[in-house]
């Protein structure tokens, strides 16, 4: 009898399916405006920057730009190798096929080139999950993994389930079972963009790695919420959620040019004034806060993709060079930028 991994739809679920087929086709008019481009470029970076910085990589959203764009960057050479090698994993994006174990194997090896031994193999010992309290997941025996990845794959291919609860099933699965000695989670990641491309092509552009980044403890929850069922009911719904959540924001108005936009509110010279040069995310911060002063830090991660705790850091700094000032309290007050004319 052939293998079914354990899940339950939940009714929730099924809502969410056609909540996004109804998105879905907004995102795609969305992608084809003028700016879809530039929109593409930008979600690519946003992709490898939260995917890496999940697993620990502490390069910058800009970094990862100029890493694209063949800038120099001074960081450790295992971080940059990473995003090199997640650059190289993405531009492949269009010739592998979700349904092929073979080219998942591929992915790897261009994902893990010289970061692990034997990349593109399957793992030869026994890993777990490490949470802060210890061990969280012990994956099954290293001897089960080709069999128990076959069953996997063949199951992908011949369940008439929707894509969507395929991409989340099939994510979950691939976690649990742990099949790389490293890199899991990013290739658990983009394996569920690859069949969400099935669905249809816009998926290689929706930043679905963006949105576990953005709620990463939300995302270990409904993992370890799974577990403890014994089925990946709770992760397909968190999943479909994001996803839902994702191609809404994600559409609507223009994308605006932020350095634009930047200069025409605060001058080209406003970051020298206090000894600093603004990254992409810290101008977009800046302005959104001069459109509305009394934003949390929590609705500024939202609606840039960042998560609340760097917004914070973001915030801290900006006050401590004396850019931003709180007025008030933190529930009542708001923030104030310092005017040209006070510097």
């Amino acid at each position: 009898m052939s293998y079914v991994p354990p899940f339950t739809v939940s009714s929730e679920a099924i809502n969410l399916i056609a909540d996004i087929s109804a998105q879905i086709e907004r995102y795609a008019i969305r992608l084809e405006q003028k700016d879809g481009l530039r929109l593409r470029k930008a979600n690519r970076i946003k992709t490898i920057h939260s995917s890496l910085a999940i697993e620990g990589n502490t390069l910058s959203e800009d970094e990862v730009r100029d890493i694209i764009d063949g800038k120099n960057v001074v960081a450790p050479i295992r971080q940059i190798q990473e995003v090199k090698n997640a650059i190289k994993t993405y531009e492949l994006y269009p010739m592998l096929d979700a349904f092929k174990e073979k080219d998942l194997l591929k992915a790897h090896g261009v994902m893990m080139q010289a970061l692990v031994d034997k990349a593109g193999h399957y793992r030869q010992g026994g890993v777990g999950v490490f949470g802060e309290k210890g061990l969280v997941h012990l994956a099954p025996p290293a001897a089960r993994v080709p069999m128990l990845m076959g069953d996997l794959f063949d199951w992908l291919k011949r369940s008439k389930d929707h894509l969507l609860i395929r991409s989340c099933v099939f994510h979950f699965e691939f976690e649990y079972i742990h099949p790389f000695i490293d890199g899991n989670g990013r290739m658990g990641r983009l394996w569920q963009s690859l069949i969400l491309g099935k669905l249809h092509p816009l998926f290689e552009h929706l930043p679905v790695e963006n949105m576990v980044y953005s709620n990463q403890q939300q995302y270990y929850d409904a993992i370890s919420a799974s577990t403890s069922a014994g089925q990946s009911g709770p992760f397909i719904d968190f999943m479909l959620g994001e996803i839902y959540k994702t191609l809404k924001a994600h559409q609507g108005n223009p994308l605006p040019n932020t350095e634009d936009e930047f200069d025409e509110k605060f001058g080209k010279e406003f970051g020298v004034k206090f000894g600093v040069k603004f990254g992409v995310n810290e101008k977009k911060v800046l302005l959104l806060l001069a459109s509305n002063p009394s934003l949390s830090a929590g609705d500024i991660a939202e609606q840039i993709g960042l998560t609340k705790r760097g917004i914070e850091k973001q915030l801290k700094k900006f006050r401590d060079l004396g850019i931003i000032a709180r007025k008030g309290s933190d529930k009542t007050g708001y923030w104030e930028i310092v005017k040209e004319e006070e510097v």
